[in-house]
């Protein structure tokens, strides 16, 4: 099923998948639509605008449709916040990462206002926060109606929980488009903060590459959507920033 994404804000990047770069921060929400599901890759930073992503997928849905699954690429302020404004949707994430956001409440809320949400939304977003219902411990494949995709859980790397998300070609050809959540950046040099696991990074993009193939579009968690050349370039500069083979 494709989509009219002509003056939404959001970017097709084939048949029934587009994006949106949000916002301040510039990460970006993926959607992949099938005859009888909708997966939303990321909720952004905040209930405001996880509310919003839900308002714009609704109207590109149309027919009262909604988003029936959401995967978290990682637990970052501004990739998961938003969550608890897709009321029904299964949650997806990465093993581990229920218990991370029990845990690390507080370093969450901390982390957003740090970046500039402001105390009452950071809060209340927290307060609310929608964690996954199913970890993906290796790879998952979920059936959208007409359409199969595939999470894959290649980390660690930009933090110890990173899901990625393969979207294969219509038909099963053509290239495929892969969500790389923050293992890749475009607009600025990948961010390493105190959850990285720098030493196991690289290899996590060699799982990306093998996930996608040299063909593939790659989308980073913050910037434009690239190619295997970028994505085998990046994954070099990390090795030789982190001195790992």
């Amino acid at each position: 099923m494709d989509v009219d994404w002509e003056g939404s804000g959001w970017e097709r990047l084939a048949e029934g998948v587009g994006r949106r770069r949000l916002p301040v921060w510039d990460a970006t929400a993926g959607l992949v639509v099938g005859q009888e599901a909708a997966l939303l890759f990321d909720a952004g930073a905040t209930l405001r605008e996880g509310a919003r992503l839900r308002a714009e997928v609704q109207g590109l849905l149309g027919g009262g449709r909604r988003v029936t699954h959401l995967a978290l690429s990682h637990p970052h302020f501004d990739h998961v916040l938003g969550a608890a404004a897709f009321a029904g949707a299964q949650v997806y994430g990465a093993v581990g990462v229920e218990e991370l956001l029990v845990r690390d409440r507080d370093v969450l809320r901390a982390d957003a206002v740090r970046h500039g949400v402001t105390e009452a939304e950071a809060a209340e977003a927290v307060d609310v926060l929608v964690h996954p219902h199913h970890g993906v411990c290796g790879e998952w494949t979920l059936d959208l109606g007409g359409r199969q995709v595939l999470l894959a859980n290649v980390g660690p790397g930009h933090t110890g929980h990173d899901l990625a998300l393969l979207v294969p070609g219509p038909g099963g050809g053509g290239p495929e488009v892969v969500f790389c959540g923050d293992l890749v950046e475009e607009s600025g040099a990948p961010q390493a903060g105190p959850d990285a696991i720098p030493s196991r990074w690289p290899a996590a993009l060699d799982r990306l590459l093998a996930l996608g193939g040299e063909e593939a579009s790659y989308v980073p968690g913050h910037g434009s959507v690239v190619d295997a050349a970028f994505v085998h370039a990046q994954r070099e500069e990390l090795a030789r920033r982190f001195a790992v083979s």
